[in-house]
């Protein structure tokens, strides 16, 4: 019999990924959107339009905890993945208010719709490494303390608390994955790794400038989110129930991710990029590293991409788009 599988923020870059994985483990994969996505599904709805007609999408907020426990309460899920949040770490300076609204309140009513109506149900929860912000050691492990930096960082730490406390309270299967940096072509354009490549891509066909960004001395541990998503169905399809860092263990600035984009289409990026002070944050994460080394050995988990094929595989995806969109 398949298992079913109920996704958070199926639309999204992780939640396309995951949905393909799932798919060919043979899952009956649901997933959760706003009413607006089916409204204007070309739009909201296109890194799923390869798979729709395998997935089966139900409307629902996470605002709205009796939309949720409706769902929850008549798909009975195996594994819930709860990926759906306001993710974008700029924004949530600009509107802390639905940020921690969204990203607390929806985590809570998810845990306590699965804890009161399906109880045997698997909840994976997506942390992230903007948890250790200013951060106390390096490399950052499971043990390293959290110090968040933003209204984001802060509302994924709660969510982050909620799952362990409904764990060890209430005997649940909660684990969360603290993921860092991951990209692909199917990043939303407002993050800077989308930004650049696309940016890079409309420079080549003339159809851009020049290229406006902030910090370039920020550091990160970059991956792929297609080798991610494969860690968050391994954590939930182990015995024990724990909490994982996902990183690649390497580091890379944006000026570094910049400078081999537009190498990798035969132009210098000190002749395109301008710096721009109101694009820094008001709090600055400057560096992030992953230790991984517990995933690795508990989940047999490694990353199949290095820094280089991911940005070659985004700016490739990104020439293609331009391409054949004109923009």
């Amino acid at each position: 019999m398949s298992k079913k599988a109920l996704i958070t923020g199926i639309t999204g870059q992780d939640g396309s990924y995951l949905t393909e994985f799932l798919l060919k483990k043979k899952y009956k994969v649901h997933g959760i959107v706003r009413r607006v996505a089916l409204e204007d599904g070309n739009h909201r709805l296109w890194r799923l339009r390869h798979i729709l007609k395998k997935i089966t999408l139900h409307p629902a907020s996470l605002e709205s905890y009796a939309s949720l426990v409706k769902i929850i309460t008549r798909t009975k899920p195996d594994e819930v993945y709860h990926l759906g949040a306001q993710s974008y770490v700029d924004y949530s300076f600009k509107d802390e208010f639905s940020t921690l609204n969204t990203n607390i309140n929806g985590t809570h009513y998810i845990l306590s719709a699965i804890k009161e109506f399906s109880p045997k149900t698997k909840f994976y929860f997506a942390g992230s490494s903007e948890m250790f912000g200013k951060v106390r050691e390096v490399p950052q492990s499971e043990k390293t303390p959290f110090y968040p930096r933003s209204v984001y960082g802060i509302s994924k730490v709660a969510g982050y608390d909620l799952t362990r406390n409904y764990r060890e309270a209430y005997n649940m299967y909660c684990c969360s994955g603290i993921l860092f940096n991951h990209e692909s072509p199917r990043r939303g354009f407002e993050f800077v790794t989308r930004k650049i490549t696309h940016a890079v891509a409309r420079i080549k066909f003339g159809l851009q400038k020049d290229l406006e960004l902030g910090n370039l001395d920020a550091k990160r541990d970059w991956g792929h989110a297609e080798d991610y998503v494969r860690a968050m169905w391994l954590m939930l399809n182990q015995r024990v129930p724990k909490d994982y860092v996902i990183s690649t263990g390497k580091q890379f600035s944006v000026k570094e991710f910049a400078k081999l984009a537009f190498e990798l289409v035969g132009l210098d990026y000190k002749k395109y990029v301008k710096i721009q002070k109101n694009l820094y944050r008001p709090s600055e994460v400057r560096s992030l590293l992953g230790n991984c080394n517990k995933a690795r050995k508990e989940l047999n988990w490694k990353p199949k991409y290095n820094f280089k094929e991911l940005v070659a595989d985004m700016v490739k995806a990104d020439l293609e788009f331009v391409k054949k969109e004109g923009y």
